[in-house]
């Protein structure tokens, strides 16, 4: 193992973390960390801990991703997201390792009919996307080479998730009823892995956007893992996927209306993989499959 070849995860439990230590190019050490090992909101914890191990890169997948009840736990929310953040970026500024950090499609409202560019103006509708903006904003301040990640509706086979709640309804339910007037993109974790193991290793900065191509409501999402969770053998019903109205699904926090992201800059480096929503959608449930054997 070549000297400077240390990666630290948090976050490791989730989906992203769990798909970037599966897909984690030969010859990297990782330090693969949740809450229960590294409480990021403690910044004397996340300094002492990251001084001892000196990693050469941190990738930050840890996040406060609850949308609705971050509207009554906003002081966890941005602990996590803000606080956690920048106590991860001002750790790898002292060690001038670099520093990947996720985030999302909520810090924009979704009202602008084109997507959204790096350089568009946040307007977050709700705790949970504030939280991500200010914990953005904080990362900058501490460390002004760090990357920026911002992704949306991601799944995995592994965690909790749309689609696995989807298979979930789908085999319970002889109906289920999706809204149809939220427009975005379904992202598959690995594909967003591989592109945040790309920025660590070109060593890029600045603020980047990544989902899978085209785009979807919710309700096209089901139909799709419907489709093709009928195809793979894991749904074997019939069951009936009815579009709704945001308004006849009300929730706690608003989310944006049509968060599509301009994704051309990362798109454009060649070894970016550029894949339909569906492909990922197909790929991961035969991941699912595979993993559930």
């Amino acid at each position: 193992m070549s000297e400077g070849r240390t990666v630290l995860i948090t976050g490791a439990k989730g989906q992203l973390g769990w798909e970037l230590q599966r897909r984690a190019p030969q010859g990297y050490t990782l330090i693969a960390v949740d809450a229960d090992v590294l409480d990021i909101t403690n910044t004397d914890k996340v300094l002492d801990f990251v001084s001892q191990h000196k990693p050469t890169v941190i990738i930050n997948c840890a996040a406060y991703t609850a949308v609705d009840k971050a509207e009554h736990e906003s002081s966890l929310a941005y602990a996590v997201n803000a606080l956690g953040a920048e106590n991860l970026a001002l750790a790898a500024h002292d060690l001038a390792a670099r520093f990947v950090h996720i985030s999302t499609d909520f810090i924009f409202d979704g009202l602008q009919t084109r997507p959204y560019a790096t350089t568009d103006t946040p307007a977050p509708l709700g705790v949970y996307g504030a939280s991500k903006l200010e914990g953005e904003q904080r990362v900058m301040e501490a460390y002004d080479q760090s990357a920026i990640v911002r992704t949306a509706w991601v799944y995995s086979a592994h965690g909790h998730n749309f689609v696995k709640t989807m298979l979930r309804l789908m085999r319970e339910r002889d109906e289920v009823r999706v809204v149809a007037d939220q427009i975005g993109t379904p992202t598959w974790a690995s594909h967003l892995a591989q592109t945040v193991w790309s920025i660590a290793k070109h060593k890029m900065q600045g603020v980047y956007h990544y989902t899978d191509a085209g785009v979807a409501s919710w309700y096209d999402f089901a139909v799709a893992v419907y489709e093709e969770a009928q195809a793979l053998g894991l749904l074997t019903r019939d069951v009936a996927v009815r579009p709704i109205r945001t308004v006849d699904y009300p929730t706690p926090a608003r989310r944006p209306v049509c968060a599509v992201l301009d994704k051309s800059a990362l798109w454009a480096m060649p070894e970016i993989n550029v894949a339909h929503w569906r492909v990922g959608l197909r790929q991961m449930l035969q991941d699912l499959k595979n993993y559930a054997q």
